[in-house]
């Protein structure tokens, strides 16, 4: 055992016992990391190859303001980002404010009065629930006559295809799936997955707009949901695209046709594309993306590492931890709200910025319950950095995600644990 690490790590607040038994599993995951990293590497050269393709040059990264007319770094980035996820368009923007901005965008510019939104995958992420208008809000799809039809999912998480079937009808226009879990105990969806059933509802309504909530699946496999069938993903820039270093911004990338509705309805008709100034953070968000694959492969490690730790503790842990990956979020289920609370103060205190800070459930906007919500992050609420969080009901489930290094991810499970064990919230037994 290296001496010095260990005492790096206690002078972390990280015990001998916490240290010594994340070790004995780091070591068992090694051959699973390398694997992590052979994914990543062939991302690495699909964005390269990207960038190269369209001419990335150092005139990108120079800034726009006002209406933002010919930003050649914004038109480039954009044609990046429909090569590297094998889009026709793409629009990627500072002016999208978050992921849940994103997804709204998309379904809004290509849904019209009497259309019908389907979800055959099950409620979708709780900050959904408004914009769709499941629970009532100003603005919402319902408000403008769009109806809401929800297929769930069966027991054993496989698509009810039967069901489906028979909720496709006239007015579906448009079909949303959501790869990750969300605030929910099913397993992400793969991309294969996606891809066959986006197969089967192509084949029974071959004109339906099939678009993909890919937030939190970036670069986490060598295909994305758009080379299986999807017509549209969407997605933030403060998760797994923007590396880390995009302050801001989401995207829609896919058909032309999708894109151009959506970026008629993010400026104005008319204007669509051709205004948005870029403010002077292209650089980021090229770079971000250009690191992506490599932060992605980090916070995949720390994902797999929190599965092993917990579930071996003997907690209910999706998913568990021999399953393949589909995004970087590991839920674990404690059902005791001190444990879910005490994880989250451990993820905190291991955090580079506001470490003494001390996080507590609160009423956040667009949710159903309390939420208590640990990141002390470089740019405010970037999931792709060291972060968790969960709902305050049962199961008490947490949410962990991110890390912009495996070593940070790895501390911060470190801390989680030592935090849990401090209150006697876990079976120390185990430990040895």
């Amino acid at each position: 055992m290296n001496e010095l690490l260990t005492k790096q790590y206690e002078t972390l607040g990280i015990s001998k016992e916490i240290y010594t038994y994340g070790m004995r599993i780091e070591e068992e995951l090694l051959e699973r990391f390398a694997q992590i990293d052979r994914v990543a590497e062939y991302n690495q050269l699909k964005v390269i190859h990207a960038m190269q393709k369209n001419r990335v040059s150092a005139e990108c990264f120079q800034s726009s303001s006002g209406y933002g007319y010919n930003d050649l770094g914004r038109e480039t980035l954009e044609k990046v980002y429909a090569s590297c996820f094998r889009g026709e368009d793409a629009l990627v923007r500072p002016q999208i404010t978050c992921g849940t901005h994103a997804l709204a965008l998309a379904l809004m510019s290509n849904l019209r009065p009497g259309d019908e939104l389907l979800s055959p995958v099950g409620k979708p992420y709780d900050t959904l629930e408004e914009v769709i208008g499941i629970r009532p809000s100003k603005g919402s799809l319902a408000e403008y006559g769009v109806t809401y039809r929800q297929v769930d999912l069966l027991s054993d998480g496989s698509f009810d295809y039967e069901t489906i079937k028979n909720a496709i009808n006239e007015r579906t226009k448009l079909v949303t799936i959501q790869r990750s879990k969300g605030y929910a105990t099913r397993k992400t969806l793969s991309v294969e997955r996606i891809g066959e059933l986006v197969a089967f509802v192509k084949k029974i309504k071959p004109d339906v707009i099939c678009m993909v909530d890919n937030c939190y699946g970036e670069f986490v496999e060598e295909r994305e949901p758009l080379e299986v069938g999807a017509d549209m993903i969407v997605g933030s820039l403060i998760k797994n695209p923007g590396g880390g270093l995009a302050p801001v911004g989401g995207y829609i990338v896919g058909k032309k046709e999708c894109v151009e509705n959506a970026a008629y309805r993010l400026t104005s008709p008319g204007l669509g594309k051709e205004v948005g100034a870029s403010l002077g953070i292209m650089q980021s968000f090229y770079e971000g993306l250009f690191l992506a694959p490599t932060v992605v492969a980090g916070a995949l490690k720390g994902a797999i590492f929190a599965a092993n730790i917990y579930e071996r503790l003997g907690f209910d842990v999706i998913p568990d931890g021999k399953e393949s990956r589909h995004d970087i979020i590991q839920a674990v289920a404690f059902h005791n709200p001190d444990a879910l609370i005490a994880f989250c103060e451990g993820i905190q205190a291991a955090a580079p910025v506001d470490s003494y800070v001390t996080p507590e459930p609160w009423a956040m906007p667009g949710y159903d319950s309390d939420v208590i919500m640990a990141a002390g992050a470089f740019v405010q609420g970037s999931s792709i950095e060291l972060s968790a969080d969960g709902p305050l009901k049962p199961p008490y489930a947490v949410y962990f995600q991110g890390g912009l290094t495996w070593y940070h991810a790895k501390l911060g499970i470190l801390k989680s644990l030592q935090k849990l064990k401090e209150r006697n919230l876990v079976n120390t037994e185990r430990l040895c």
